[in-house]
């Protein structure tokens, strides 16, 4: 039996991605981003059915080769057992009145021609068994032949079907991706000049990021934000967009940041300036892409920005961490919480 993969919201009843158009409440580019994650989600759920259905026909198959083989064997002792039962009686048949068989042509009933007619009749048994079992022999063949045919057919029309709910699935997480881009631009997130994907904002792509270790991000892998220059990974920066609407809704203006994803040269040399401030190299939440540093207001300590960014940024997956209103002191310093990790 083939089961479909496409189920739930992308199921076959389909749901349609429609381009986007317009401005993003700041609650739409989250929806926008748990969509491409399921849909991506989806579609790799769906590849490992498509390579354990394959790695069972493979195992299927390799196990039926194997009994067709054993057969195949079989098949060839029968023939070394028959072969010379055949050719006596071929010879017996040829030549009766000179051969073994003269006794009986002159119907002499002594001990010489009962014992050689037992000895026929043994024969006769001994090649009908033989011929029953490579007949046998050949039907389980045949029959097992017949089987490993059907289930390839079988298992090759599956695979046609996975194959192409696959690519289905591919599909709809590709638009996705692509109408969570065309938002991410309306808000000002630069894409290139033809159009294509800001591939740095592609929230299915966020495991390849985090593999890289802190400091050395590649550029291909980071998403620009609004504002110039700055730049986080994927998931930081599509929540980071969604707070900084909801920042402009509130005071008119968007977010004053001063400082986002870190390369370990950068680190290194704040370090040596500002130790007693800055994190160790390789250890700090801006070599993740996953920190900010603000200004506009929100540095100041219990300002009504700062304030309303600590009352609304966790919403946004965004938090002022405990030590940074304690050791060292650093009211600007804000961090992305993955919903995995919250």
């Amino acid at each position: 039996m083939i089961t479909s993969l496409v189920a739930g919201p992308y199921g076959a009843a389909g749901a349609s991605v429609t381009p986007y158009g317009g401005s993003a409440a700041p609650g739409d580019l989250e929806s926008l981003r748990r969509e491409a994650e399921k849909a991506a989600q989806a579609t790799e759920k769906a590849r490992k059915v498509l390579k354990d259905r394959r790695d069972q026909l493979m195992t299927a198959q390799a196990q039926l080769g194997g009994k067709l083989r054993d057969l195949q064997r079989a098949d060839e002792k029968l023939q070394t057992v028959r072969a010379p039962l055949s050719q006596l009686f071929s010879s017996l048949y040829q030549e009766p009145a000179t051969g073994e068989l003269a006794p009986l042509m002159v119907k002499q009933a002594d001990e010489r021609t009962l014992s050689l007619m037992g000895e026929l009749r043994y024969l006769s048994e001994s090649r009908q068994a033989v011929t029953a079992e490579a007949y046998q022999a050949y039907r389980e063949r045949e029959q097992l032949a017949a089987q490993a045919e059907e289930q390839r057919a079988v298992t090759m029309l599956g695979e046609a079907r996975l194959a192409a709910e696959v690519e289905q699935l591919n599909r709809r997480s590709e638009e996705r991706v692509k109408a969570l881009t065309a938002a991410l631009a309306k808000l000002g997130v630069k894409v290139d000049r033809v159009g294509r994907d800001a591939l740095g904002c592609d929230p299915t792509k966020i495991k390849s990021a985090t593999g890289f270790p802190n400091g050395l991000i590649p550029k291909s892998h980071l998403c620009p934000l609004p504002q110039k220059g700055q730049q986080l990974r994927a998931d930081a920066a599509i929540a980071f967009v969604s707070l900084n609407e909801a920042y402009k809704k509130r005071f008119g203006k968007p977010l004053c940041v001063t400082d986002s994803y870190r390369s370990l040269a950068d680190q290194h040399a704040i370090y040596r300036r500002t130790p007693f401030l800055a994190a160790i190299p390789g250890r700090s939440n801006h070599g993740l892409g996953q920190a900010v540093d603000l200004c506009g207001g929100v540095q100041t300590f219990r300002s009504v920005q700062f304030n309303w960014m600590k009352a609304n940024a966790p919403r946004f997956g965004w938090i002022h961490p405990d030590w940074a209103e304690r050791s060292p002191f650093e009211p600007w310093h804000w961090e992305y919480v993955p919903p995995d990790s919250r």
